[in-house]
């Protein structure tokens, strides 16, 4: 990737927007200011603009550490050929936004994640403003700004984007409240040290199916850092597994590891192999 930045001139970034979302700063945050970005409706949006290369990358959101995954990230990949070829890893600070004083607030505008990481500052100090949801923190923010009596929770480039003011800041619940996201690409990364890989497979109805696939990543001594099943939306109580570890998927143990996961199960995709922080 960072190839690929030295040789284009121009290169363009899809995210899962509008302006000032937090994806919208993990992008940033990966990729500079000088860049073209591209802000998209949907997660689905973003793998369609990279796979039908009108943008060279992706950037969308794939868990919080204190709600969990982003399930429609990962349905997407079901039947999408983009590869993940780098992580983002940035801390999710929410504000309270507007133009007037908390005490004045009658309603407050939130995106459902930001509503759940948030949930007992909200109960603690507005617990009778009528909570509406919105489709992003952005969009939150944007009804701030036009609406009276009414604040939003969004951040703080959400804030100066729209002419809001910060009324108070940190409103997370869980202070190491971060998200990840990835990066997509229509090719994998070469290997480099402290990879990480992201793969899926189903399983075959058999007893122990499920012990057996695990029992690889122990056999080839390889750190299995999550592990998630989707419905396979194909067939009734068919479930695909998500898996992450650490090691490169063309580097031994772990091409060793792929190649016995494939005798075991009815299909193994690799999802990409990525560079984390040490």
């Amino acid at each position: 990737m960072s190839t690929s930045l030295a040789l284009e001139k121009t290169m363009t970034i899809a995210y899962l927007g509008p302006e000032a979302t937090f994806t919208h700063q993990a992008a940033m945050k990966r990729f500079g200011a000088s860049l073209k970005y591209s802000a998209q409706k949907t997660i689905a949006d973003v793998f369609n603009e990279v796979a039908h290369h009108r943008a060279d990358y992706g950037v969308v959101p794939i868990e919080n550490s204190t709600e969990g995954v982003v399930t429609h990230t990962l349905d997407m990949f079901i039947d999408s050929d983009l590869k993940i070829v780098a992580q983002i890893v940035m801390p999710i600070e929410h504000c309270l936004v507007g133009r007037i004083p908390k005490s004045e607030i009658e309603v407050l505008h939130t995106h459902p994640q930001a509503l759940a990481q948030c949930r007992g500052w909200i109960m603690r100090n507005l617990p009778h403003a009528e909570v509406i949801e919105a489709s992003s923190t952005t969009r939150a923010a944007q009804k701030a700004a036009d609406s009276p009596h009414t604040a939003a929770i969004a951040s703080a480039l959400a804030a100066e984007t729209y002419g809001l003011e910060i009324i108070e800041a940190s409103l997370q619940d869980n202070p190491d409240n971060v998200t990840r996201f990835f990066v997509l690409g229509r090719k994998c990364s070469p290997p480099t040290p402290n990879a990480r890989t992201s793969l899926m497979f189903s399983l075959r109805h058999e007893v122990g199916a499920l012990h057996t696939a695990l029992k690889i990543f122990q056999k080839h001594e390889l750190n299995l850092t999550k592990i998630e099943s989707r419905p396979s939306k194909r067939k009734a109580w068919e479930y695909i597994f998500f898996v992450d570890f650490v090691g490169h998927f063309e580097t031994s143990p772990t091409s060793d590891a792929i190649d016995e996961l494939q005798g075991c199960c009815n299909f193994v995709k690799i999802l990409g192999s990525y560079p984390v922080e040490a």
